[in-house]
């Protein structure tokens, strides 16, 4: 497969690839707080961009990018602006994939199994150094962007590290993470973060918009996807309203859970052509297992994923034993989900698997 045909780990499906994205939407702050240490001359090398998943983390630093190799803040006079002009000669050769003082790390693709790899490896490291020995003879300034640092294997990291504790002259490296807890402190220390945001309501709806999406239950979208343009895409492309919904109708018949629906809903997740969805039914149970927790907590959610759901949530989810209850769940279910989509468990199986044991830790409740 040639590399233009490749698929790109760091695209959502259904939306523009984050370098095409033109407007980033609810991030000013992030962008305030680079712009002024570019202004003020205390830019660092590295930078961590964090936040949660499909918020515009890769859009920002894209943006940034784009700023820094177009040379924007050169003589200019008042405040920059990451805008630059789409046909400035260095913004054509970013959307194009050839300019030369910039490098993306990210997972590889294994051409053994014709899959993209789990993680991004040492060897996609190692490449700059290639890069930067080539990038040199132009004399302006590099940069390197890293989606998303959380999946850097152990000697990525290590490798990642080296370059971020002697970086070369006049080079950037952006590194994005969801869960900047799983990097090492080390590279956390040698990074300046640009903490981004979930979304607001009117900036995910713009979002939405921009890229080319309307929703008909807004309210429920907006409860599931959390402030992240990049979940709504993924649950307006792979219908994953419905697949809530009828999560939910599933589970409202707890203690007790029907099996034939139970068997029903694992059984539309088995097959190649139905990856996405199996994917997005784990995703979803764990979602619906940390909206209980919450209500525990909190109290129902004012504004529901689907119809039934607060009822359901303040009936399993009284108080904050409950919450602590399902909290541990998530946790353990979490794990045993990435367990077996690590050594490729029947789809079925383990999505029966998980929803037995959400029923068993409701009759546990039901007999105390």
């Amino acid at each position: 497969m040639t590399d233009d045909l490749l698929p790109e780990p760091d695209r959502i499906e259904g939306a523009p690839h984050p370098r095409e994205t033109k407007v980033l939407y609810g991030q000013s702050k992030a962008e305030a707080d680079f712009l002024e240490a570019f202004q003020s001359g205390r830019m660092h090398s590295g930078w961590l961009i964090t936040g949660p998943r499909g918020v515009g983390k890769a859009t920002l630093a894209w943006k940034i990018a784009t700023f820094l190799l177009a040379d924007q803040g050169s003589g200019l006079f008042g405040d920059p602006s990451l805008q630059v002009d789409p046909e400035h000669p260095d913004a054509r050769l970013i959307q194009s994939g050839a300019h030369p003082r910039l490098s993306v790390i990210r997972r590889p693709w294994d051409d053994k199994t014709k899959k993209l790899r789990a993680e991004i490896t040492v060897d996609a490291v190692r490449t700059l150094k290639t890069f930067f020995q080539m990038s040199s003879a132009d004399g302006g300034r590099r940069v390197v962007i890293v989606d998303a640092a959380d999946e850097l294997n152990r000697n990525a990291a290590n490798a990642i590290l080296k370059e971020l504790e002697e970086p070369p002259a006049n080079t950037v490296i952006m590194l994005i993470a969801h869960q900047p807890s799983r990097l090492l402190p080390t590279i956390r220390s040698r990074c300046r973060e640009l903490r981004c945001s979930a979304l607001s309501p009117s900036d995910l709806q713009l979002a939405l918009e921009q890229s080319g999406h309307t929703a008909d239950s807004v309210e429920s979208l907006a409860a599931l996807a959390a402030g992240s343009a990049g979940d709504a895409i993924r649950l307006l492309s792979h219908d994953g309203l419905a697949l809530y919904a009828e999560l939910v109708r599933l589970l409202d018949g707890m203690p007790r859970i029907d099996r034939p629906a139970a068997l029903k809903l694992a059984d539309s997740c088995t097959g190649r052509a139905a990856d996405v969805r199996f994917g997005m039914c784990l995703d979803l149970i764990d979602l619906f297992l940390s909206r209980a927790a919450r209500a525990g907590l909190m109290g129902p959610p004012t504004t529901q994923g689907a119809p039934g759901e607060s009822r359901l949530l303040g009936r399993i989810a009284p108080d904050d034993r409950m919450a602590r209850k399902w909290a541990q769940l998530q946790q353990d279910l979490s794990n045993r989900s990435r367990h077996g989509r690590a050594v490729n468990l029947d789809p079925a199986a383990l999505i029966l698997d998980i929803i037995f044991k959400i029923e068993e830790t409701a009759l546990g409740v039901a007999a105390a």
